[in-house]
């Protein structure tokens, strides 16, 4: 899974995804992937906008390709990251979901749910969303139509 066109991962999450979002942080640790942790540090209840906000941030000016959100649903963390300027937030359940993310609507922020994902499940998702690339073609064209709404809408 080491890729070095992916480079740096920036990661985080609420109360509600922390215990996953550790795991998630070693796993990616043991395969060489180097992580940004931005919270939450602990299981105290906290608010997932602000954290969301700073992962989507860093995608969304450019200081790194990926980013991993959680919370218990993901609903919330999706909605606050693709608030951002160049940030395609996927919330995915399943890896299929994932490697369409990545294929069609070049994702660069995966959301996961705590709820509905567990450890063994979120690996194998974020597994299949870092090794797939975007096709381009008839996608690429969507993408750019995304930018315009971006641009029309700031």
């Amino acid at each position: 899974m080491k890729n070095k066109r992916i480079g740096e991962i920036v990661i985080g999450s609420d109360h509600g995804g922390f215990a996953l979002k550790e795991k998630i942080i070693r796993y990616l640790e043991g395969k060489s992937i180097p992580v940004k942790n931005l919270g939450t540090f602990c299981e105290e209840s906290c608010d997932y906008p602000l954290i969301g906000y700073q992962v989507a941030e860093e995608v969304s000016l450019g200081k790194v390709k990926r980013g991993i959100l959680i919370c218990k649903t993901g609903i919330g963390q999706s909605i606050v990251a693709n608030k951002l300027k160049n940030v395609r937030a996927a919330l995915c359940y399943n890896k299929e979901a994932a490697e369409l993310s990545r294929r069609h609507n070049d994702s660069n922020i995966l959301v996961l749910g705590s709820k509905f994902c567990s450890p063994e499940r979120a690996k194998e998702i974020l597994k299949v969303w870092l090794a797939t690339e975007f096709e381009g073609g008839r996608h690429l064209r969507r993408i750019k139509q995304i930018k315009n709404i971006e641009e029309r809408t700031l």
